[in-house]
């Protein structure tokens, strides 16, 4: 009993990812064998991209068997030669009617394709990704740039070889129905390219002479592009170096140099100008001041709080007092005295 057309025949228990997952999916599969950059697509990707969109998604079924499909790519001149000769060689074991083939055009012309056409000239470089390096003493990261695609326009002709007309109705049908938007896309290593197809043509063979069979052409250009990994450029960006030494855990107690915390006895050493002959200061301390040397000074005049005291020595002096020194010069110049303080 058949399956009435509003039942799934096939129910997906994995939900298909869409949006950023859908894209994080993608990066993934395109990184899958451990390379930060995209695999290069060549022409032979794209034939082999062509391939398997007309072996997966045209496929049809005649008789309960699956239409075989040749799967190489032939040539304009390969093909002329299958059709002269294929008829003749059914005893060498080549394809039965009916069957599937691909033939390309040689030439392949710069692309049409609109997101790739004539934007960047020069073959720039372009910022792809950033990725970490540890060589087990640096720490830094590479910077992973690629030029933009070469944009390509391969002509392909889907030929279907047939001895009667149900299989060419069942792949005409199955093309129509899959570009009723005019494209469709194929996926070649984790890129997606679109197909357009363009025409459709009949070269069926009627003469009497020879064998009858059904040959119907379905003209479809690929808007690819193509990636060279070697046009690809690692640079090396930040670096760090790590450094490690080894430091002595244990500590060990310094000597303490001996000198007294508060020493009794301290100098004071005044120093005159030809312009200044004056010393003022408030005394913080009660101190005996001793004289001990005097450099260029004939005399000098002590006053403490005011009060004269001549050249007295030693000098007494209390907290808070305020010391006068004033001096008379041998010679125009520099000036000191140098006493000794002993604290009281």
């Amino acid at each position: 009993m058949a399956f009435p057309k509003q039942v799934k025949k096939i129910l997906d228990l994995v939900p298909d990812k869409i949006l950023s997952e859908r894209r994080k999916e993608l990066s993934e599969y395109i990184t899958k064998d451990g390379t930060y950059l995209p695999k290069s697509v060549l022409h032979a990707d794209l034939d082999r991209g062509m391939l398997d969109f007309v072996k997966n998604e045209l496929k049809i079924v005649s008789e309960g068997k699956i239409v075989p499909m040749v799967d190489i790519i032939l040539t304009t001149q390969n093909w002329s030669q299958f059709t002269e000769t294929w008829n003749f060689v059914d005893t060498d074991f080549n394809a039965q009617p009916p069957f599937i083939t691909v033939v390309r055009q040689p030439e392949v012309k710069y692309g049409t394709n609109p997101s790739l056409q004539y934007t960047i000239p020069n073959r720039k470089q372009f910022y792809f990704a950033v990725v970490p390096t540890w060589n087990g003493n640096q720490k830094g990261a590479d910077v992973y740039t690629i030029p933009q695609p070469v944009p390509v326009d391969i002509n392909y002709n889907v030929k279907i070889v047939c001895n009667r007309m149900r299989e060419l109705n069942q792949f005409n049908k199955t093309v129509l129905q899959k570009f009723s938007s005019r494209q469709a896309y194929t996926f070649i290593k984790g890129q997606y390219v679109p197909i357009v197809s363009t025409n459709i043509s009949d070269e069926s063979v009627m003469d009497i002479d020879k064998r009858k069979y059904y040959i119907q052409n379905y003209d479809f250009t690929m808007l690819g592009y193509l990636i060279d990994e070697e046009e690809f450029e690692v640079r090396p960006a930040i670096s760090r170096a790590l450094q490690m030494f080894e430091v002595e855990t244990t500590t060990r107690k310094q000597k303490r140099k001996k000198y007294p915390e508060n020493p009794d006895l301290f100098n004071l050493n005044i120093s005159f100008t030809t312009n200044n002959l004056t010393y003022s200061h408030v005394m913080e301390y009660m101190v005996n001041m001793t004289l001990e040397l005097k450099n260029n000074v004939t005399s000098y005049d002590v006053y403490i709080n005011g009060d004269n005291y001549g050249q007295m020595d030693p000098i007494p002096i209390n907290t808070n007092d305020q010391l006068d020194i004033i001096i008379t010069q041998t010679n125009p110049g520099d000036s000191s005295l140098l006493f000794t303080c002993k604290l009281l």
